[in-house]
């Protein structure tokens, strides 16, 4: 495994090679980006994960002051599973030029954390077109949990570049809670309740299809799971897939969810 600290030491490490993946994280890795890499080693001749909390993508400073880090952790992870590069920029290295026309979302797109995070997707997307653009890989494999993230960021490198967006399923633990880096923030009563959260957004999801006005009796449900689990959930909506516009049918869609719990922000989606 090698450690690249700058992107002289990328370019130098990326010469001459093909078919190559690309798992871009911000650390304190679990089982979800674990997945990612495994796959990335299964399907590409060599794998590139880098270790980068984004200032940009953070609608909130103190959020990201206090995001994880375990980068001792990580890079022991890393090694185990014989990832052949590991790249660990600072922000001079991957902000070093200056954007000469600022990322802006579609008003269409501006819907669920882009409505709620003023600038966070397009932070996203500046990033993620950032390491496109300097590492050139043919994959670059993203997890299904931040989906509509993975939408966003699809549409925009997929147009833009050659490298194809791999989505991937989200890992879970044995409770049915979407494994997060935040789920750090958090001990383990309080995962034992999101469990229960997630099961019973699993039983909700499962008579909607009941539901003659599925927007109404989603507004009901938010009042009496923000009661029962002592969360403050920010969205409950149904979405196609493809697109994610609203959704009178569970077919070929997803129940989106984001709320903060002991002041920590989740996602999930069912």
């Amino acid at each position: 495994m090698k450690i690249l600290l700058n992107n002289n030491e990328l370019n130098e490490a990326l010469y001459g090679v093909s078919n190559l993946g690309f798992v871009p994280t911000m650390g304190s890795l679990h089982n979800g980006h674990i997945s990612l890499i495994k796959k990335s080693l299964r399907t590409c001749n060599k794998t590139i994960v880098s270790i980068f909390i984004n200032p940009t993508q953070f609608d909130n400073n103190q959020d990201y002051k206090k995001y994880p880090k375990n980068y001792k952790s990580d890079l022991l992870i890393l090694k185990k599973l014989k990832v052949d590069l590991v790249y660990l920029p600072k922000k001079k290295h991957i902000y070093e030029k200056i954007r000469a026309k600022k990322i802006k979302i579609n008003k269409k797109d501006k819907i669920m954390c882009a409505k709620n995070r003023k600038g966070h997707f397009e932070g996203v997307i500046d990033v993620m077109d950032r390491f496109t653009k300097i590492i050139k890989p043919n994959k670059i494999f993203m997890g299904e949990k931040d989906f509509q993230q993975l939408h966003l960021v699809k549409k925009y490198i997929e147009k833009k570049y050659k490298s194809k967006i791999v989505s991937c399923k989200t890992i879970r633990n044995r409770n049915g809670v979407a494994l997060s880096s935040r789920n750090l923030l958090l001990n383990n009563n309080q995962l034992i309740t999101l469990g229960k959260l997630s099961r019973k957004i699993y039983s909700i999801k499962k008579v909607l299809t009941k539901k003659k006005n599925i927007k109404r009796y989603l507004s009901n449900k938010i009042r009496e799971l923000n009661k029962t689990y002592n969360i403050k959930i920010e969205y409950l909506e149904l979405r196609k897939i493809d697109g994610l516009k609203r959704s009178n049918s569970t077919k070929k869609s997803k129940l989106f969810l984001a709320y903060n719990f002991n002041r920590v922000r989740l996602i999930d989606n069912f």
